[in-house]
């Protein structure tokens, strides 16, 4: 982001509104539409219990062409049998007919409470309701309706020559690699086709999306879409061009604040940390070993105390797949050196890094001692409010 200002992305319009899926009776039903069909991409759960809109909307996103997005939060739709199916359908047909579309056209996405029918008798009445309150700045209000416990409405854009880049995601809860429980769009006046978006695409979460962790869980419903219209003043974006690598940039960028969002909303966490593994044998080591720091339970409880606790950094480092020898790891917390080749490096150090663990971020960094390759994940701490919120989530 640039400034505070959400820019428009031409050719593209958004609309918001409350539907009664929400007890709150807040906005809860939203709506995405490109004036022209849109190159588009996508990356899915891969949670092998799927909800429905994820079953309706993987193939036609994989057809590569999609000019509006209907979304529902409040209610996932997942574990709903062929009702579910048909509901989702039935939420693509009504979307296409107030637009005026080919059904094929449009995907569907929910998110919230699983195992519920969806109110179509309100999304009846609402979904037709959209087509009129469509604005050319309403990625906001759109944000805000994907919410379901996120505390904040999460956004990011980039700006390149001729082009723009806009992301909108929701998530709080359910956060783990290969897809965190969250939804993600991303909008572009861009001209670039759907092959070439796939791969920039996959590369992107690759090192956003699916290198995040809050609790754990991988549900039922995650999504990330990209749609780019070919609306914006820029050239062709070609393979192995500078506007393919600068286009990639900002689209890592974006979904990589998004994704660092979405672990500082975690629910009721206080800490955004990074966890840096460095001199890995192999990328898939460096991987290997921060995937299993940032989801040890012990090491998450140990942020939110505030106690530079790096015995179970390392014992999560060692219980991982990577290669690691004892004697070779080094780790600090931020600039504070608390391990030198497997060894404390004294009492002063650790009360130093216990300052450093009072921040709202910071980064722990593990060096392997072993190679060159490195690879970041993005964790929270776990908290009291994380089972206060999630005790009685349905109520």
């Amino acid at each position: 982001m640039k400034n505070n200002q959400v820019p428009r992305v031409r050719g593209f319009k958004f609309a918001s509104r409350p539907a009664g899926i929400k007890s709150s009776a807040k906005a809860d039903l939203g709506l995405i539409y490109s004036e022209v069909p849109a190159a588009c991409a996508g990356v899915f759960t891969r949670n092998q219990v799927v909800a429905a809109p994820v079953v309706i909307s993987r193939p036609r996103i994989a057809g590569g062409r999609c000019q509006a997005v209907v979304v529902n939060s409040g209610n996932a739709n997942a574990c709903t049998g062929d009702r579910g199916i048909r509901d989702a359908l039935r939420m693509t047909e009504l979307t296409a007919h107030t637009l005026g579309l080919p059904e094929d056209l449009v995907v569907v996405s929910s998110t919230g409470v699983i195992g519920q029918a969806l109110p179509m008798d309100r999304l009846e009445k609402h979904i037709p309701l959209l087509g009129s309150e469509l604005v050319a700045d309403g990625a906001e209000g759109l944000a805000e309706a994907i919410r379901t416990t996120d505390s904040f409405a999460k956004l990011s854009w980039r700006e390149l020559d001729g082009c723009r880049v806009l992301g909108i995601a929701k998530g709080a809860g359910m956060i783990h690699p290969n897809m965190a429980t969250m939804l993600g769009f991303v909008v572009s006046d861009a001209r670039i086709d759907a092959a070439l978006l796939q791969q920039l695409l996959a590369a992107a979460v690759d090192r956003s999306f699916n290198a995040i962790t809050v609790d754990g869980d991988t549900s039922t419903n995650d999504m990330v879409l990209v749609m780019a219209n070919g609306q914006g003043e820029g050239d062709a974006i070609l393979p192995g061009s500078s506007a393919a690598e600068q286009f990639s940039e900002a689209l890592q960028a974006v979904l990589l604040d998004l994704a660092k969002m979405i672990v500082r909303d975690g629910e009721g966490a206080t800490k955004l940390v990074e966890i840096a593994v460095r001199g890995a044998e192999s990328e898939a080591d460096a991987r290997a070993a921060a995937r299993s720091i940032a989801t040890s339970s012990l090491v998450k409880t140990a942020f939110f105390g505030e106690d530079a606790n790096w015995g179970r950094i390392i014992a999560a480092a060692g219980y991982s797949e990577a290669r690691v020898d004892p004697n070779l790891v080094a780790i600090d917390f931020d600039r504070v050196p608390v391990v030198r080749a497997g060894v404390s490096t004294g009492a002063e150090q650790e009360a130093e890094a216990s300052e450093v663990l009072r921040q709202a971020e910071f980064r722990v960094t593990v060096d392997l001692g072993l190679g060159t390759d490195c690879f970041s994940y993005y964790t929270s701490d776990l908290t009291y409010d994380y089972v206060k919120i999630n005790a009685d989530y349905r109520t």
